[in-house]
């Protein structure tokens, strides 16, 4: 069936705005030119795609079974439009979607390095939890994502490469807890997990990888973990460790970074939790601007230093 695509984007507009009048200033046509689109559209197909009303209008079973296949295929035009537009040119945008915690510690001398480089391309960080970023990936938000593993969220056509590895520690201030911080024969005494979980306990919020890593860790040594806070910043909870309001559960590199460490001390344990790492992923399915291809090169081994800028050049060239 011969139908064009500029009536199945007018119902692609309707469908999302759910009014023809607003459809219309988005496309910059008429409302009546909306109507008159989505009528044809309904003719063609045989089928009644819109439940008219006063001021708006709601899909039919059948509009809603159009939609879902419409809108990934709009949103691949829109992105194809876009990078094609994008090609070849400097002038261009990065999205890439991390914690603040991952752009604090870890992203920001390559922001510095890349705005050194391309000073004409926008950078634009968009900050979420692991699986809020895998989800940005997913929708093509983002061209870039650097995240916490394990992700469940990560899979089908995404490329994963490890940035750096980690360990999440404990840490608290032995003011507040002596108890945690013995030395015997002048070695600390290490804690169990289940000795932990006698202290107030402070970790990233039950929506972060963060969390679920933990619950499954405790769980799999039959111990719940219930935590006395849960916060959407590291940071924060380093602040309140300091203050001996708890043990808070964070990565190492944050608290090597975070400059003053003089009241916070890392726990023992006599198990520590495994190692995990920092994974870059993109989708393979959409190819990279060459401003995201220098990013993805600085964070899968080549240092910062090892790029040259190339103010005149539309190729990117490094040494």
């Amino acid at each position: 069936m011969d139908i064009s695509y500029e009536l199945y984007k007018v119902f692609y507009y309707v469908a999302t705005s759910r009014s023809f009048s607003e459809a219309g200033s988005k496309l910059f046509i008429s409302q009546s030119a909306v109507s008159q689109s989505v009528r044809t559209l309904e003719r063609r197909l045989g089928q009644t795609l819109f439940v008219r009303k006063t001021k708006r209008v709601t899909l039919t079973k059948e509009g809603e079974m159009l939609f879902k296949h419409i809108e990934p295929a709009v949103h691949l035009i829109l992105r194809g439009e876009q990078q094609v537009l994008n090609s070849g040119r400097l002038s261009s945008q990065l999205r890439i979607g991390a914690s603040d915690t991952i752009c604090r510690y870890v992203l920001v001398p390559y922001f510095k390095r890349l705005h050194e480089l391309l000073p004409e391309v926008h950078i634009n960080i968009v900050n979420g939890t692991s699986p809020q970023c895998a989800q940005m990936l997913s929708a093509g938000d983002v061209d870039l994502i650097v995240t916490n593993s394990p992700n469940p969220l990560l899979g089908g056509n995404r490329t994963t490469v490890t940035v750096k590895t980690f360990h999440d520690i404990f840490v608290g201030n032995p003011k507040a807890f002596s108890d945690c911080f013995r030395r015997q024969d002048g070695r600390p005494v290490p804690l169990s997990l289940a000795e932990l979980l006698h202290y107030p306990l402070m970790m990233l919020s039950k929506h972060s990888a963060t969390s679920a890593f933990l619950h499954e860790h405790f769980q799999k040594h039959s111990l719940d973990l219930a935590p006395e806070i849960e916060l959407n910043s590291n940071d924060l909870l380093l602040d309140l460790a300091r203050i001996g309001l708890g043990i808070a559960c964070v990565p190492d590199y944050c608290l090597h970074g975070s400059g003053n460490t003089d009241d916070l001390c890392e726990l023992t344990i006599s198990d520590p939790l495994p190692e995990r790492a920092l994974l870059l992923a993109y989708d393979d399915s959409r190819p990279l601007t060459p401003a995201a291809e220098m990013l993805r090169d600085m964070l899968t081994g080549n240092p910062v230093s090892d790029f040259e800028p190339v103010p005149d050049s539309p190729a990117l060239n490094r040494k």
